[in-house]
């Protein structure tokens, strides 16, 4: 214990001096062909599913400020932005761990449930879901403090779960069952159990008016009415819809998974389409969007780089090497950087977004590229959140 604290007393300091000294030391030690560039003022909390805890980067200076360890495999972790709080879901023991952002540190932890899956937070930061396998129910956790509110027994066993925008209501998918339940989040009741005609995975809830289902079985997207909640049209698709990432506005879903080294482009507004299937990478896997520009970044785990598209035109603009078997990708409030998660390296890569555009304007390969810099993290990080300071 004596020689972790004095490990992370040296990180913090190692912090303060680069805070002194500028973003130039800190490019030098680890690139020093990479150019200077402004930090974004907060942290990316990562969770370390192998090292059992969560880090603490320090996005403006671009280094690890404290590794917060917590009892467990954390797999998510979530930011309450307007509380300056992070939580972070280690499903093995169904426990929710908090950390107060303000000093980096561990402040409580809760069992939920013997075994858990994933978690979401409402909309007005009030109450934080958490999908549990055993028991088979969806905990409500108020988190002022942290207690459990009120739980949602479920029939079958769960999958994956999402909040409508309006926090109105609830879906949960079950695979093996082949259904869908929707639940009254302001009655705190389920309010049917719709069948379906294949496994069905990831459920999306597109604004508050259509749920978006993978129908993993069948290769095909599930489309279903929100206020009757009847399925409008079944589209299918040249991948199986593993990984989705919608675009800002919500006019766009991208899909990815087994079957094609391709992303999938569908408009699922007014009259559900697929739109094009754009080849990109090498079995492309999780994915994030940028703003402005409109970028997507597709990971392509086994060959350790990332795909960037330019989502106007639909044309590859960019392959950038970012490390062993990226697996995560999110990107930061002021759209300039896109981290990405490498789980077998156990670091963070960091790709600045106007290199991206910069090496597109000159229509050539920039020669330093839009890679800024890698970080050491930990051991298999899986998930990220940001939260300012």
């Amino acid at each position: 214990m004596e020689i972790l604290a004095l490990w992370e007393n040296q990180l913090l300091l190692t912090r303060r001096s680069l805070l002194s000294g500028g973003l130039g030391a800190w490019a030098a030690f680890t690139a020093c062909s990479r150019p200077k560039a402004k930090g974004f003022s907060g942290y990316a909390f990562i969770a370390n599913q192998e090292g059992g805890a969560v880090a603490a980067v320090d996005l403006e200076v671009f280094a690890v400020a404290r590794h917060i360890h917590v009892d467990g495999a954390p797999t998510a972790v979530i930011a309450r932005r307007q509380h300056g709080r992070v939580y972070a879901l280690t499903p093995e023991n169904g426990c929710v761990h908090e950390i107060r952002a303000a000093n980096l540190t561990f402040t409580r932890k809760l069992r939920v449930a013997s075994r858990a899956i994933s978690m979401r937070l409402s909309r007005d930061e009030s109450t934080l879901y958490v999908l549990c396998q055993d028991p088979r129910r969806l905990v409500a956790l108020a988190l002022d403090p942290m207690r459990v509110d009120w739980q949602l027994p479920l029939r079958e066993d769960p999958y994956d779960f999402d909040i409508s925008s309006d926090g109105a209501l609830l879906a949960i998918s079950h695979r093996e069952a082949r259904a869908i339940t929707f639940a009254d989040l302001p009655r705190r009741e389920s309010v049917s159990l719709v069948s379906a005609s294949g496994e069905i995975g990831l459920v999306r809830f597109q604004y508050s008016l259509q749920l978006i289902a993978a129908n993993l079985s069948e290769r095909s997207l599930s489309i279903y009415q929100v206020p009757s909640r009847k399925l409008i049209v079944n589209l299918p698709l040249a991948v199986r819809p593993d990984q989705f990432c919608f675009k800002a506005d919500g006019g766009q879903l991208f899909v990815t998974g087994e079957g094609m080294d391709a992303v999938v482009v569908v408009y699922p507004s007014f009259t559900p389409e697929i739109g094009e299937t754009v080849l990109a990478g090498h079995n492309p896997g999780a994915m994030a969007a940028s703003v402005a520009p409109g970028y997507l970044f597709v990971a392509n785990p086994q060959s350790g780089d990332v795909s960037i598209l330019d989502i106007e035109t639909r044309r590859v603009v960019a392959v950038t090497p970012v490390g062993t078997e990226p697996a995560y990708i999110t990107i930061t409030p002021d759209d300039q950087y896109a981290l990405v998660l490498n789980q077998t390296s156990g670091d963070m890569a960091v790709i600045r977004i106007p290199n991206v555009t910069r090496a597109v304007n000159e229509q050539r390969r920039w020669k330093k590229g839009p890679l800024f810099m890698l970080i050491p993290v930990g051991s298999k990080p899986v998930s990220a959140a940001i939260l300012s300071i």
